[in-house]
């Protein structure tokens, strides 16, 4: 999978659900231009997941089953906000 421009990536962002824009947008100002290729790359899949079940998964109310998207969740949701 190509990696995104972070434009594209700030626009993937920018979601249906005001409890994942406050998660991903400060994320990816603060944090992503700092990630490894490979968690960019996971991260930008993360983005492709339908907003119930990204919800579901970052207010902690079902586990992720894929392994590599939940440690991104797991990374996002540990950064401290700006």
């Amino acid at each position: 999978m190509e990696l995104m421009n972070i434009a594209r990536v700030r626009w993937a962002c920018r979601r249906g659900m005001l409890e994942l824009d406050v998660l991903f947008q400060p994320f990816v100002e603060n944090f992503y231009q700092e990630m490894c290729d490979e968690d960019k790359t996971t991260f930008i899949r993360l983005l492709e997941c339908e907003d119930p079940e990204l919800f579901a998964w970052f207010m902690g109310h079902e586990v992720c089953p894929d392994a590599e998207l939940a440690r991104i969740v797991v990374k996002v949701r540990g950064r401290p906000a700006p």
